[in-house]
């Protein structure tokens, strides 16, 4: 347990209060066993590898699990190694009772270097759309990363940026490192019997029309329902047969300055589907990969400059009874020396490189409020 402190150690979807860690798992590309065979080994020596409404008992599981740690657990390509070696691409923490509310704490952070220029953020966007003008994909998530030093601890930046608020903030630590996120996106959640997952797509700055200009979007209505379909396909992998809904379609909301549109896909969970299973379904998550999500993943790894870390993964718990997982945007990895934040969005056909490069740039923007800069 070296390297923990339970008093910031706040996972999403936890309430405050004492927290106490009993075992930590860590897992890093290239160790064995494969990453779904180590999380389900620990899930169920903590009483969690069953079926999500079926569990009891008082452990929960804080989950992270990073871009190449979702990509090895979904059986798909993983990207460029990751700018922070330190954070590990699958943690899982059992722990009992709630999570402590951190302490928030001035950040202090040097100038950001991006790992490529706006130029080149813009000539990804490019080949995105040249993929789908050859027909490989239909849409893919293009993501750029940039990185700064810092003068504070790893916990304070993790905290600062959690502290944005959001429905997945939260922040885990560990040896060295920390991760914090103020993520509004879920990934998946499941009570009872219901298995949910809420994409998010089409962001505008809250501005004067933003609302409506984001509303009556052509491009972002049809990169969104692209992800909506590929989302009620991979819940009909665990789902009963005909049980999945698209509850709500494109609702728009505000998170810190930002308005977003998102969508709730809903199913009924079908008997024997374990945590594992229902991961391997839904990982990584779709909004921040594309369509088909194998092939935009093959070509995402061809075009990002460095990997995605922690970031675009998942972040939550595992509880008796359910679970509860946010997707990782709007989220920084902190290692002794640098912090890490990374930011894109969806390419479809009718994408103009500019704007994707400016509508990046907008998502960054909180976060980097947030430390400070």
């Amino acid at each position: 347990m070296d390297g923990f402190d339970p008093s910031i150690c706040a996972p999403p979807g936890h309430p405050g209060g004492p927290l106490r860690e009993l075992e930590r798992l860590e897992w890093r590309s290239g160790d064995g066993p494969d990453a779904a065979a180590a999380l389900a080994e620990f899930l169920a020596e903590h009483g969690l590898g069953g079926e999500p409404a079926a569990q009891t008992g008082d452990t929960s599981v804080v989950l992270l699990i990073g871009a190449s740690g979702c990509a090895a657990v979904g059986d798909v390509p993983a990207g460029p190694p990751t700018p922070v070696p330190g954070v590990p691409d699958l943690v899982a923490v059992a722990v009992r009772g709630e999570a402590s509310a951190p302490a928030v704490r001035r950040p202090a952070v040097g100038e950001w270097q991006p790992s490529w220029s706006p130029a080149d953020h813009a000539a990804a966007v490019s080949a995105v759309r040249e993929a789908i003008a050859r027909g490989d994909v239909y849409q893919a998530n293009v993501v750029g990363h940039r990185s700064a030093p810092h003068r504070s601890s790893p916990a304070d930046l993790a905290v600062a940026v959690a502290g944005i608020g959001a429905a997945y903030a939260g922040v885990l630590t560990g040896e060295g490192w920390a991760v914090g996120s103020a993520s509004p996106e879920q990934l998946v959640r499941v009570a009872g019997g219901r298995v949910t997952t809420e994409p998010i797509k089409g962001t505008r700055r809250i501005a004067s029309g933003s609302f409506e200009e984001l509303r009556a979007s052509e491009k972002d209505r049809a990169e969104h329902v692209m992800i909506v379909d590929l989302e009620r396909n991979d819940l009909a992998r665990v789902a009963v047969t005909g049980s999945v809904e698209v509850e709500t379609l494109y609702d728009v909301a505000e998170w810190a300055g930002l308005w977003h549109a998102a969508s709730t896909v809903a199913a009924e969970l079908d008997a024997g589907v374990d945590v594992v299973t229902l991961l391997r379904a839904v990982l990584p998550g779709g909004s921040v990969t594309g369509a088909p999500k194998h092939a935009a993943c093959v070509l995402l790894a061809s075009l990002e400059p460095v990997g995605r870390g922690p970031a675009m993964g998942a972040f939550g718990i595992v509880r008796p009874g359910g679970l509860d997982l946010g997707l990782t945007i709007r989220t920084v990895a902190v290692d002794a020396d640098r912090v890490h934040v990374w930011a894109g969005g969806g390419i479809t056909w009718g994408s103009d490189p500019d704007e994707e490069v400016a509508e990046a740039e907008a998502k960054a923007g909180p976060v980097l409020r947030a430390l400070g800069r």
